[in-house]
């Protein structure tokens, strides 16, 4: 069904939705979103500099800027990022003196981050229940004493993808000045799968694409991922590319009205003519986990053609560049059509027609998301992307080559500039060398191996630079009473959100600014740095006025740590906040690939990071790309027992991660609720359910009991044998340990469930 919900039997706030993405229901929306938060006189001016050269860099997502020549560079998402951020709502002391955080916890998260910016640094008083003012250096004083005497490795440092590189680079110097490698952040939960798994296979834990490839590719492919919601900016390249009859072949479980139809905001016979392009020339509806089984196929099938009638593989690119084809084909050749099928969903036929599509293609680029990454054999998936890829040469020459997408802002950035609990001994060396001390060598906490130092009591501290860390976790009622366990909580953020409230011993939470303010220090306005999914990276600075005086920027606030902390460092801490060239002067003697990093930023569109397999150079351990073997097609664990599905967390289209800007699911028919429950009609029907119905969802693994209630089934256009529900609602039914071995990134999309009928009343809003 194309998402035509059953109209004999009307649910409250489901509905079609017949509009295409983009469109004049994007600009409604962000008409919205500008009258509800923003003074209407700045939100023009504000909006027009976003992503632009003399602009600051859009929180929504990490697609890169064109060459600035249009006449906005922001769409629906991104307008509501910013006037998220730059809303006239305020959240000050009086707030909280009126407001326990008991009765905080009782909010949705919605209602929280709706109260608006954060005003004061604030300081937790358990006798009030209450949060309290605080001054930034007895705060700042207070955290060091209690760091001093902690060992360093029981201190957990978590950071948001949104911190910009200078932030994020003294937030590691901190770190590892303190003694320890636990930094566990966003990408442990996102593309973690994609830092192993790449640089096995091509030398880099990086995409190879640049934007000027997609002007020059012949066939895209795909796979996991809903660009209109997720990475929204995406949208106006791929509809080039359908206006230019360029074939994109998408692998997804649900039909995503993005990739089906979009109309673009900037174009004016669209707009006037209420038109739109399809997108996606061919879409297949993968079962959840079942994207290992479809690269087999389309594989298998490459290796038949070429047996059969050669010049299909590129033999000189395999032969010249590749290491362990022997292995891989073999392997590819041994997995029979029937386990393919059945793992896929879908048919030999969809296969062959995908494998013949890319044979004749002198240029293909594979895009790929958290529909891939987010799975126990997430790590395989991607270096079987890899290995298609290599087949036929198709890395290192233009219009070709892996492009996984991002979501934040500088996720990737973050991690170019330090943010790992797995640093190089290069880079530990060379911190030693630049800074006089000696950084701890072994390895230290991701993001699930924190949680899980949280629940055995091993940690005993947790700062967190931005983001939600408690409520993106898996298995929130674990996770939520180890928060309360901690010694000391520190949160750096914007806005007000749960995890604040999962209050510690002790609990600070110290308000930043944000992308859009201005950023005044002693020696006068500072940019921030940024690296967006395809290496890019480049400066942006605010110019709205900081929400409150009281505010600092996160750089600041890292150094008033690190200098109360570490009585007897060398670093020069005020300095560095003072002039943010001085910390790029750092990161340009630390760490390759930013020489003449001040100069370069200073250019309207920065530079790219070195990518050496755009030359086909491969910086692995043998020198060459590596094909891989991914033993059979199945996922590592099954669920136990009958009646299995397999779940697929999933963000609505007002939301960013665990922001949600409305209770809204436009694209989807989902309007002012999120309790609900995707099924295809022939799963429901062979379990006795309709649209409308109550259920209980279950999670289906040994010794699990996991359990979300009281959802609403919305019959949709899904893989059978796949079910949906909304991120991060549907975070208690993955198990902290569901997780992908190689890079510990949680299983979000494909947890086995049952679902279990409760009534058969329909569920009022």
């Amino acid at each position: 069904m194309n998402n035509k919900n059953n109209p004999k039997r009307a649910v409250p706030g489901i509905r079609h939705y017949d509009g295409p993405a983009g469109g004049w229901g994007a600009l409604k929306a962000t008409a919205i979103a500008v009258r509800t938060q923003m003074d209407t006189l700045d939100a023009p001016a504000t909006l027009l500099r976003t992503n632009q050269p003399d602009g600051f860099d859009c929180p929504g997502c990490a697609w890169p800027d064109k060459e600035h020549k249009s006449t906005f560079q922001f769409c629906e998402n991104g307008a509501k990022a910013v006037t998220w951020e730059a809303t006239n709502k305020r959240v000050t002391p009086e707030f909280f003196a009126h407001n326990t955080v008991t009765a905080l916890l009782a909010k949705s998260d919605f209602e929280l981050e709706r109260y608006g910016r954060l005003t004061h640094p604030l300081e937790y008083h358990p006798q009030s229940d209450t949060f309290r003012p605080v001054e930034w250096e007895r705060a700042f004083a207070r955290i060091g004493e209690i760091l001093r005497e902690l060992p360093p490795d029981t201190v957990e440092f978590y950071t948001s993808g949104r911190t910009s590189n200078e932030a994020a680079y003294l937030y590691q110097l901190y770190a590892r000045e303190l003694g320890t490698n636990n930094f566990p952040d966003c990408s442990n939960m996102c593309h973690e799968a994609t830092s192993v798994g790449l640089p096995r296979s091509i030398g880099i834990g990086k995409g190879t694409v640049s934007l000027d490839d997609f002007d020059h590719t012949e066939l895209v492919i795909s796979m996991g991922h809903n660009p209109g919601t997720n990475h929204p900016r995406m949208m106006g390249t791929l509809h080039e590319l359908a206006r230019r009859g360029v074939p994109i072949i998408v692998f997804n479980p649900m039909r995503e009205r993005a990739l089906e139809r979009f109309a673009d905001p900037q174009s004016v016979v669209e707009m006037a003519t209420y038109g739109s392009t399809d997108i996606a020339s061919t879409y297949f509806q993968v079962k959840a986990g079942g994207d290992a089984a479809a690269l087999k196929g389309i594989a298998k099938h490459l290796l038949q053609m070429e047996a059969e009638r050669g010049g299909v593989l590129d033999d000189d690119f395999i032969a010249t560049h590749t290491q362990g084809f022997d292995e891989f084909s073999a392997d590819i050749r041994a997995t029979s059509w029937d386990a393919i099928e059945r793992e896929s969903g879908l048919s030999r036929h969809d296969l062959h027609s995908v494998a013949e599509a890319y044979a004749t293609s002198r240029a293909t680029i594979i895009t790929y998301g958290m529909g891939i990454t987010q799975h126990n054999k997430g790590t395989a998936n991607v270096r079987l992307i890899a290995d298609l890829l290599l087949m036929r040469g198709n890395i290192g020459k233009p219009g070709a080559g892996i492009c996984p997408l991002r979501g934040h802002s500088n996720v990737q950035g973050n991690r170019t500039v330090g943010i790992t609990e797995k640093p190089s001994a290069a880079f530990l060396a060379r911190l030693e060398e630049v800074f006089g001390f000696v950084p701890p060598p072994h390895h230290g906490h991701d993001a699930v191996q924190t949680t899980q130092a949280m629940i055995g009591g091993e940690a005993k501290a947790l700062i967190c630079l931005g983001g939600n860390f408690a409520v993106a976790m898996p298995e929130h009622e674990r996770v939520f009473p180890a928060m309360r366990t901690l010694d000391l909580c520190v949160h750096v953020g914007t806005k007000l959100n749960r995890s604040h409230l999962l209050t510690g011993k002790e609990t600070f939470i110290f308000p930043c600014l944000g992308r859009t303010e201005l950023d005044i220090q002693r020696t006068g306005k500072q940019s921030i740095t940024v690296e967006d999914s395809m290496s890019m990276v480049h400066a942006s600075a605010g110019n709205l006025n900081p929400a409150s005086p009281h505010l600092l920027s996160e750089p600041a606030i890292v150094a008033g740590m690190a200098k109360a902390t570490l009585t007897n460092s060398q670093v020069d801490w005020a300095g560095l906040v003072a002039d943010y060239d001085l910390i790029r002067d750092l990161i340009e003697k630390t760490l390759p690939g930013f020489e003449r990093y001040n100069e370069r930023i200073r250019i309207p569109g920065g530079f790219r990071m070195p990518l050496p397999p755009t030359e086909r150079l491969w910086p692995t351990a043998t020198g060459k790309a590596m094909f891989s073997v991914f033993a059979g097609v199945e996922e590592n664990q099954k669920g136990t027992g009958e009646d299995i599905l397999r779940l697929v967390t999933l963000r609505s289209h007002d939301q960013y991660n665990t922001t949600i800007y409305a209770l809204d699911d436009r694209y989807r028919g989902v309007f002012g609720r999120r309790d609900v429950l995707f099924m295809n009609e022939a799963d429901m029907a062979q379990r006795g359910l309709e649209h409308g119905d109550c259920v209980d969802i279950t999670t289906a693994l040994p010794g699990r009991d996991l359990r979300l209630e009281a959802m609403t089934v919305v019959a949709y256009s899904i893989a059978p044998g796949t079910v949906g529900a909304y991120y991060p609602e549907a975070n208690v039914l993955v198990p902290l340990d569901y997780l992908d071995k190689e890079s510990g990134t949680p299983s979000y999309k494909s947890v086995p469930v049952r679902v279990v009928l409760r009534s058969k009343e329909i569920v009022a809003l």
